[in-house]
């Protein structure tokens, strides 16, 4: 039989290093981190082990590599035609021919923002929008800039819009009958006022040639007969309806005369010159009653 001295030193509490044991595993951050942390790393470990071989590197991206083009390849993701509305057939070949795609190609791999950037820089289009309509059909919807007048230059012609850029080069003026000719050195920079004068200068018909642009500060309006109009810097359109109700006047008509250009230039004080043909006879004129008068 045990003796009480034995009974006494047998102690059922558990050791200090088990107690802390068991107060560790009832902490929930040890239990989360034992539950997950430990497989994440040992995860972790073995999957940087595999990539580090590139064997199994080329495997995974091909892999990869084949589920992308299954997935993008899908007729459903296919685009098969170009669309476009809004322009004429020398413009939508232009499109095409600046687009240069060769359908069918994935959707995956059109950006429409990158097209429509491209179809931007041609000098044809003002705006354009393009998408990627169900169907797969490239949708390209184009507001081409209008020509209004023909800039005459050094090296040929060019059309231009309202806002006085450029649209494309002319080999014949007779091409477009309609639209006004201006010339001059930044005359495109103020085709708005070109405009205006041309509007002012209806009543002259097919008298108009056009409109030059001197020292890129006023316009000469050029009629046939080799006749001119010098405007002012300021003004220019009153003092051209001036000159217009003075041709439409029946008593007067002085662009319908012997007259080769008129000068406006200076405000209260123009000035006409005669031409050649004018001044020859007025010299003969004034000879002979030159000689009249000696008599």
């Amino acid at each position: 039989m045990p003796s009480l001295k034995n009974q006494a030193r047998i102690d059922p509490a558990p050791s200090r290093w088990s107690w802390r044991f068991q107060r560790l595993m009832l902490t929930p951050a040890f239990l989360f981190g034992l539950r997950i942390g430990v497989p994440f790393v040992v995860t972790l470990v073995i999957g940087a082990w595999c990539i580090s071989n590139p064997e199994t590197r080329a495997v995974i991206a091909k892999a990869v590599m084949q589920a992308r083009e299954s997935i993008e390849q899908r007729p459903e993701f296919m685009v098969n035609l170009m669309a476009i509305d809004g322009g004429d057939t020398d413009l939508s070949e232009a499109i095409r021919s600046s687009v240069s795609l060769n359908f069918p190609v994935s959707s995956f791999e059109l950006v429409p923002s990158e097209v429509r950037n491209k179809l931007l820089k041609l000098n044809q289009i003002k705006e354009v929008s393009v998408r990627i309509r169900p169907g797969g059909i490239l949708q390209v919807d184009v507001v081409p800039r209008i020509p209004v007048a023909i800039w005459r230059t050094a090296d040929g012609l060019i059309l231009i819009d309202n806002e006085g850029k450029s649209i494309s080069p002319v080999s014949l003026r007779s091409l477009y009958p309609e639209l006004p000719v201006i010339a001059g050195e930044g005359a495109p920079k103020h085709i708005n006022e070109a405009l205006k004068l041309i509007s002012a200068a209806t009543p002259l018909g097919d008298r108009l040639r056009g409109l030059v642009r001197l020292g890129n500060r006023r316009w000469d309006v050029v009629l046939d007969r080799n006749q001119r109009i010098l405007l002012p810097t300021k003004g220019a359109v009153r003092a051209l309806e001036r000159v217009i109700f003075l041709e439409t006047t029946p008593t007067r008509q002085v662009l319908s005369r012997d007259i080769a250009r008129i000068d406006l230039r200076l405000h209260g004080r123009p000035t006409v010159q005669m031409n050649a043909a004018a001044n020859e006879e007025w010299r003969r004129i004034r000879q002979l009653n030159t000689k009249k008068e000696l008599q």
